[in-house]
């Protein structure tokens, strides 16, 4: 009798004795894997025995919580792009509500102010100087190929934050959603928009996900990316509801520690009318709609909610062709096929890759350098242009930048076209192509006004790719003269882009943008 008395407090004490050995065990076993691996996530423990530790599937289990082992606060991100501070208030009362919990800033804009190079700067807290993104493209000298939109991690050359986040706390987890370069990335989760490009010629709506998981459990609940509203003339707001759901379930079932949330709604109507147009509060509501069940989940979590932009858009209605000018004047070289011209960087002298505002201008030979400079200071549009010197002032002397980077003048954008005669257009310049156009078209914003029955000619060309012809959906403007909202340029004394965040943190009306990273750790490790 007195043994079995003894019994069950001895039992007790070897279970949770015997449940503690396991979650220290699994966690520093976790701890090394990750340090040495960088395993994406780690199977269930399968453990089944008395005195099980309820947490401990809950840490280890794939769609659950990963422990950091210390106390994070987890953090979501929304990069709303081209809001602006001005656009806080009764077309917003989501995100005015989460300004007025914590704090509203201004952010300062680097040059370029473009997506890529912004969201570059944030995320490692370093100038377009140090991490090498100098636009949303560049020249790549030795390939002689101008390339937009690439999607490898490997080129930004600095830390991220995730990554000097776990240098501070082994095993902090980060998932990316839609954030640029987020391909052979360290982060945990990574869903990022890619096309499947078939032999036939077709493309079809894909993304790419890591862990590759995760691509088939997005895709069987949400259905397939809308990748046609993600870009191009149907750009709309069913591309950032499907990423804002998908944050949701990451959300829900990995439960990272920082999560990174890209929604580009408001971007589209902005540069298609500009910022002053009476459609834009209706794209305002739909955002701010979007932003507010994921803030309104992530609260329910007791996450830290971080909103801000990346850019503020101006209003223009002047596009301006360098290459044409270059063109014009010997200096940029074109090769013919099959009554076509494409660009032909390596064999010309000097040309340019106009990126929304700015442009990087490439010239072969240094002598070249001050008869392109003149060239491009006396065209129509160009505000300045910086030469090393100039670039090393505002942080953009780059291997990657041009020896010139020509800035638009107030109103003024600058277009990628490069020919003389539009019957010598590349195919590809009346189609949505990011990859082959080489510079950035927000033409590609619309649909030409000098078609009849346009929906009518995509619904023929769409029903040649049903059922497996090749074809072309050449529907888009080869001008930009319709384009009324850009960006690129600083202008301190119009509204640019903003920083919201739930938790107050140093009180300052205006951040730098390299600022960021910084504050990001504040948060998590605060």
């Amino acid at each position: 009798m007195q043994r079995d008395v003894l019994r069950e407090p001895v039992a007790w004490c070897t279970d949770r004795v015997s449940s503690l050995a396991l979650d220290v065990g699994a966690f520093a076993a976790r701890v090394f894997v990750r340090g040495q691996e960088r395993l994406r996530w780690l199977p269930k423990y399968e453990h089944s025995g008395p005195g099980r530790s309820d947490s401990l599937e809950r840490r280890l289990g794939q769609d659950d919580s990963e422990w950091s082992g210390g106390d994070v606060r987890r953090l979501v991100v929304l990069d709303i792009v081209g809001l602006t501070a001005d656009h806080i208030g009764p077309n917003t009362p989501n995100l005015r509500a989460l300004g007025e919990a914590g704090e509203v800033a201004a952010l300062s804009e680097i040059l370029p102010g473009v997506t890529c190079s912004a969201q570059s700067t944030m995320l490692t807290g370093r100038w377009p100087a140090e991490h090498g993104i100098v636009g949303n493209g560049w020249y790549f000298r030795d390939l002689s190929q101008v390339w937009l939109w690439r999607q490898s991690n490997r080129l930004v050359q600095a830390p991220k934050v995730w990554e000097r986040a776990r240098e501070r706390q082994p095993g902090f987890t980060c998932a990316n959603l839609f954030w640029w370069y987020n391909m052979v990335s360290s982060v945990d989760w990574a869903v990022t928009p890619r096309p499947i490009y078939c032999a036939d010629g077709r493309k079809l709506p894909d993304i790419y996900a890591r862990p590759a998981h995760l691509h088939d459990e997005l895709v069987e609940r949400l259905g397939p990316f809308p990748l046609v509203q993600f870009w191009g003339p149907g750009a709309g707001i069913r591309s950032s509801e499907w990423i804002a759901e998908a944050a949701a379930q990451v959300l829900e079932r990995q439960r990272p520690d920082l999560t990174l949330v890209y929604l580009p709604h408001l971007d589209y109507d902005l540069q298609r009318f500009g910022p002053a147009d009476p459609r834009i509060p209706a794209q305002l509501r739909a955002i701010d709609a979007v932003a507010g069940r994921l803030i309104d989940q992530a609260r329910a979590q007791d996450c830290a909610v971080i909103a801000l932009s990346e850019y503020g858009i101006r209003a223009v209605d002047r596009p301006v062709a360098l290459n044409r000018r270059l063109r014009e004047a010997g200096l940029l070289e074109v090769q013919a096929q099959a009554g076509r011209e494409l660009l032909d960087p390596g064999e010309s002298r000097a040309f340019a890759v106009a990126d929304h505002q700015i442009a990087h201008v490439y010239v072969r030979d240094p002598a070249d350098v001050e008869t392109v400079r003149a060239l491009l200071e006396a065209t129509p549009g160009v505000d300045r242009v910086l030469d090393r010197e100039g670039q090393r002032a505002h942080h953009l002397d780059h291997a990657r930048s041009g020896e010139l980077v020509a800035i638009a003048e107030p109103g003024a954008w600058f277009t990628y076209y490069y020919w003389l005669d539009d019957a010598r257009a590349p195919d590809f310049a009346r189609c949505v192509d990011i990859h082959n156009k080489p510079g950035y078209d927000p033409a590609e914003l619309f649909l030409d006004p000098a078609l009849k029955a346009p929906k009518l000619r995509i619904a023929g060309k769409l029903l040649r790719k049903k059922l497996g012809f090749r074809y072309l959906m050449d529907v888009v403007p080869m001008h930009g003269e319709l384009v009324r909202g850009s960006h690129g340029r600083i202008d301190e004394d119009l509204p640019g882009p903003v920083w919201i965040s739930s938790v107050p943190l140093r009180g300052e009306k205006r951040y730098a943008m390299t600022d960021v990273s910084d504050l990001m750790l504040d948060v998590l490790f605060r």
